[in-house]
């Protein structure tokens, strides 16, 4: 009987409704979990006639759920300290791939790492971005999983260049020596110490001789790179002359001379020859050797050398670079998280876990760079909470609830209309 059947209707979309609103609450703690919502919709319509106008008189047939929307508004943010946990902020979806080859979505950063050292999901998925070779991200390459080198060791690297920002004191008489120091690595990671000595010998002319100590060749002799330097009268270096060359003026310039080189060879642990440049302009092409009067002095030194390192930690930035740090403070780019976004969010199938996938309803997934193409950003040590709203969800409840309620109210009163009827009969 329709009396029956409408009624019918109302309380399986309620329980249905009811079952959204308490999935939502159960997942009140699930990261990055987006709330749902059920929506009703009428019916066919059987026409029993029509008025004196012509206007059709028509019954409903009672309720169904039209749809189950998912909200996809932001989750709070908050920091947790570890590294493996990372929060979307924006939009997009982390892109994870179960091991055959079919690529999946998810908010949840909740991560880990397996006994590779690869990026995985709660549920061991891999966590897919961009490779990196020598610390350079590749974004043009295919999404390969994120892989932390637990365990490895940086190989050293032999220093290639130094710079050294010095004052010499252009009161100093002459003859004045002024020893400056700066460490150095070789091709196996050994620290030396080389020693510039800068000696006036004249107005406005220093020589310098760059040493590393005996005790670090063979031989039992280091042969120092030598020359002439030679500043203006503002106290600026102009010229250099290396030993048993000709002066040649410091700058960018055609012909000019912008470092020095160095070589030392013969090193006593087997370490490859050092062969590096003593870089003489800074920033703007301006010479960081200068000759004024107040005593002599080195404010700065830099390197690009360093010894091995052993893995310490990661990071990812913001734009989802994976950065690694080493013992020896090195960091180098190990990766980059892929991000993906799709053209209708209301398409893509739950399949839990906090896992989506595409549907056609959803189209395919655009993957990207994080802060790109309408992306969203990387927060690192942080998850993303759920976007329940506890209020609503009470208040709907209630709804939902009353709702029920009246449909069972309406199914016994039919009940006892029909018992009435049944009870005339007799």
């Amino acid at each position: 009987m329709a009396s029956f059947f409408i009624p019918l209707t109302g309380l399986e979309a309620d329980s249905t409704a009811l079952n959204t609103i308490a999935n939502n609450l159960s997942n009140m703690n699930t990261t990055a979990f987006k709330a749902q919502t059920t929506n009703f919709a009428d019916l066919f319509y059987q026409q029993i006639g029509s008025t004196g106008a012509g206007d059709p008189i028509q019954t409903g047939a009672g309720v169904q759920v039209a749809s189950n929307n998912t909200s996809f508004t932001q989750g709070s943010i908050n920091a947790t300290g570890k590294s493996t946990d990372v929060a979307l902020n924006g939009s997009g979806f982390f892109v994870v791939d179960s091991g055959n080859g079919t690529q999946e979505y998810t908010r949840a950063g909740d991560f880990s790492l397996d006994s590779n050292g690869d990026l995985v999901t709660s549920n061991g998925m891999s966590v897919m971005g961009y490779p990196a070779t020598n610390g350079v991200v590749n974004t043009n390459a295919p999404l390969t999983a994120i892989n932390i080198p637990l365990g490895q060791v940086e190989r050293p690297k032999a220093t290639s260049t130094m710079d050294m920002t010095a004052n010499l004191d252009a009161s100093s008489a002459s003859g004045a020596t002024f020893p400056a120091q700066i460490t150095i690595y070789d091709s196996l990671g050994v620290s030396h110490i080389a020693t510039v000595s800068y000696t006036q010998t004249g107005t406005n002319t220093w020589n310098y001789s760059v040493s590393l100590p005996d005790s670090d060749f063979t031989s039992k002799s280091c042969t120092p790179v030598a020359g002439t330097l030679t500043f203006d009268s503002s106290g600026n270096l102009t010229t250099v002359t290396p030993s048993g060359g000709t002066a040649t003026p410091v700058g960018t310039g055609s012909g000019d001379i912008s470092s020095i080189p160095l070589s030392f060879t013969g090193l006593a642990n087997g370490a490859a020859d050092l062969n590096m440049n003593w870089n003489l302009l800074g920033p703007g092409g301006t010479p960081t050797i200068s000759q004024v009067d107040t005593a002599s002095a080195v404010s700065a030194t830099a390197q690009n050398g360093y010894a091995s390192g052993q893995y310490q930690s990661f990071s990812i930035g913001s734009d989802g670079t994976v950065t690694a740090t080493y013992s020896n403070g090195q960091q180098e780019n190990v990766g980059q998280l892929a991000l993906a976004n799709v053209p209708n969010l209301d398409g893509l199938q739950l399949l839990g876990n906090g896992d989506y996938a595409t549907t056609l309803a959803s189209g395919a997934a655009a993957v990207g760079v994080p802060a790109t193409s309408g992306l969203g950003t990387i927060e690192d040590a942080a998850l993303e909470q759920s976007n329940v709203n506890i209020s609503a969800e009470f208040s709907n409840l209630i709804i939902a609830q009353r709702a029920f309620e009246a449909n069972s109210k309406a199914i016994t009163t039919f009940d006892t209309v029909t018992q009435d009827t049944i009870n005339m009969v007799h």
